[in-house]
């Protein structure tokens, strides 16, 4: 490891400024559990860290007239016993619950998991100088492919390894950037770009630019959500397939639907096909394991990983059942 400067910041403005002074040999740091990994593998060698630890504003949940809003800072375990969000927001409390162990959990913040960057164990070793690092080649193409993306890989088939993101997809959350010229708010979904939109990142952030926060809205009526999550260990791992789901019923019938699949694409994946086969539906009518199939339309899987298609399938079935029941 090499040797780099520690630089605890007051205010989200003096992080943007100092990033986006020297945004190639900077980087923000926070709970630390992704970046000090991509530090000791050698994948990146900042010069400067800069902490946003001090910043206390951005480490609160506030329950407001119209939702809540969560700080950048909130750790994951806050998230996972905080009352309100358990109780208007269960899935999001669920997939908080279901990142890594309860250590990370208790360092590990909402920021962080949101922009963390990819786990494919090519892109983590400095023996491979894959596309993710500047180079030409994705090795998991002619390689070890188990755990890469079935949908929108390409030219290069990492899968987006944050649980929590999926959750704020199907809650319509709202996410607060701070930058050098001020602040602004995106949509969750807008936040995250695929290797075919830019192949050196995986979130619209500019230099200097940091999330400060998400805001949850109230979610409407009668709306039922669901967060299911397959992986290898019980515990400490990353998804092999999540899915988070939720639909607003009226009258015995599906007025909405959201699907958003994880670990298998390089984005928080919307299942559009499927949600619009719900959308207008008779609760009772609902074929869930003809609606789940349409989730997975276009995959193209690598050698090792044709699990996953029937895999992801399956799971998004189950999550219909249990909105619907």
């Amino acid at each position: 490891m090499k040797p780099f400067e520690f630089v605890r910041v007051e205010s989200a403005t003096q992080a943007a400024e100092l990033l986006a002074a020297d945004p190639t040999a900077s980087r923000v740091i926070a709970g630390g559990t992704d970046l000090m990994s991509e530090i000791k593998e050698g994948v990146v060698s900042p010069a400067t860290l800069v902490s946003l630890t001090g910043l206390t504003e951005l480490a609160q949940i506030t329950a407001t007239t119209n939702g809540v809003e969560i700080g950048a800072l909130v750790t994951l375990s806050e998230i996972e016993a905080d009352s309100e969000i358990n109780s208007v927001y269960p899935v999001l409390a669920q997939a908080a619950a279901a990142v890594a162990t309860p250590q990370i959990r208790n360092v590990g913040t909402l920021g962080g998991n949101l922009c963390q960057r990819p786990r494919c164990w090519y892109y983590r070793s400095p023996l491979f100088d894959c596309r993710k690092k500047g180079g030409t080649i994705c090795f998991a193409i002619n390689g070890n492919s188990k755990y890469h993306a079935i949908l929108g890989g390409k030219d290069c088939y990492i899968v987006h390894p944050s649980d929590t993101a999926l959750a704020l997809m199907v809650y319509r959350a709202v996410v607060t950037i701070a930058g050098p010229t001020g602040t602004k708010t995106i949509p969750i979904g807008d936040l995250f770009v695929g290797p075919e939109q830019d192949m050196m990142a995986e979130t619209v952030l500019q230099p200097g630019e940091i999330v400060t926060g998400v805001s949850l809205p109230k979610p409407p009526p009668n709306y039922r959500s669901a967060f299911l999550k397959i992986r290898e260990r019980q515990a400490q791992d990353f998804a092999l397939v999540s899915v988070a789901a939720a639909m607003e019923t009226g009258e015995g019938r599906i007025l909405d639907a959201r699907i958003v699949l994880g670990g298998v694409a390089p984005v928080p994946l919307r299942a559009f096909a499927a949600e619009e086969a719900l959308r207008g539906s008779s609760l009772r009518d609902v074929d869930s394991v003809a609606v789940a199939e349409l989730a997975v339309q276009g995959a193209r899987p690598l050698k090792d990983n044709h699990f996953k298609v029937p895999l992801t399938s399956t799971l998004v079935a189950r999550a219909i059942t249990a909105l619907i029941e």
